[in-house]
């Protein structure tokens, strides 16, 4: 047990290094996301409304989709992060990581913590940079309960993105999954509209079966200080499921990691 902790905590720190080292990396992860809030917030806030606002309040909806965008940055890392398993196997490192005495336990908690803090650490970047302009006001216990959720919801995430990339040996196809995927449960998770009473019911039943949608309620109660009305439930809830997918988002990245491919041997 202290070796598989000693081993993930290894890797987590590689992870960690690598992303460091490579600076365009960090110049992307925190303005790719910066774009897009402004641009989607300033451009689509005078064609939604934010609920309780009125139509073409751009600040107002500036705000609703702030958390969205945070989700987005916790997406993009979980993404990037675990390409990393797809560019170690053509390296030979992880060949090597498979053969020592370690555990592929190790291995996808090294992956999966890395990816995490990463995604922690840069949506933390962001929300500061939005209590920094006054687009969210943050007491130290709202802060807490941030960091919280963000911690959950990276793991969860990086684990799903770790469990799609574990059988791949190509990179293009890593993306197109991820585009296919990942991307449209972002767009399901109310960051870019919520669900309302004309909402078509289809749209309506993918939403409340998304379980970002439930950490996204959660991210914009504790961030925007305001009860979230367009997702059924309370905080308490919400976290709970969010806390539950990420559980078995993990168990199954160890039962991929656990079942042999045909890229184990590439």
């Amino acid at each position: 047990m202290t070796t598989t902790i000693s081993a993930s905590f290894v890797l987590c720190q590689r992870e960690l290094v690598r992303f460091v080292r490579q600076r365009n990396r960090v110049i992307g992860a925190l303005l790719t996301p910066l774009m897009f809030w402004l641009l989607i917030g300033g451009g689509m806030g005078h064609s939604f409304s934010a609920p309780g606002a009125a139509i073409g309040a751009n600040t107002d909806y500036l705000k609703y989709f702030f958390p969205g965008t945070v989700l987005m940055i916790l997406l993009f890392t979980a993404i990037f992060s675990t390409i990393s398993v797809i560019e170690d196997r053509r390296e030979g490192f992880l060949q090597g990581v498979l053969v020592a005495p370690v555990g592929r336990v190790a291995i996808v908690g090294g992956k999966v913590l890395g990816g995490a803090v990463l995604a922690t650490a840069q949506a933390l970047l962001f929300i500061l940079l939005g209590w920094a302009t006054h687009v969210i006001t943050l007491s130290p216990l709202h802060l807490l309960g941030t960091v919280v959720i963000l911690f959950v919801t990276g793991v969860g995430l990086t684990a799903l993105a770790l469990c799609i990339a574990w059988p791949m040996s190509s990179t293009q196809g890593f993306h197109v999954v991820m585009n296919l995927f990942l991307v449209p449960l972002w767009f399901l998770s109310g960051a870019l509209f919520p669900i309302r009473d004309d909402t078509p019911r289809l749209l309506k039943g993918l939403m409340l079966a998304n379980p970002l949608s439930y950490a996204l309620a959660s991210l914009r109660e504790v961030l925007t200080q305001h009860r979230e009305t367009t997702m059924p439930g309370t905080l308490p809830i919400w976290f709970s499921v969010t806390l539950g997918a990420t559980i078995l988002t993990l168990g199954l990245a160890v039962w991929v990691a656990r079942s042999r491919s045909s890229s184990d041997a590439v």
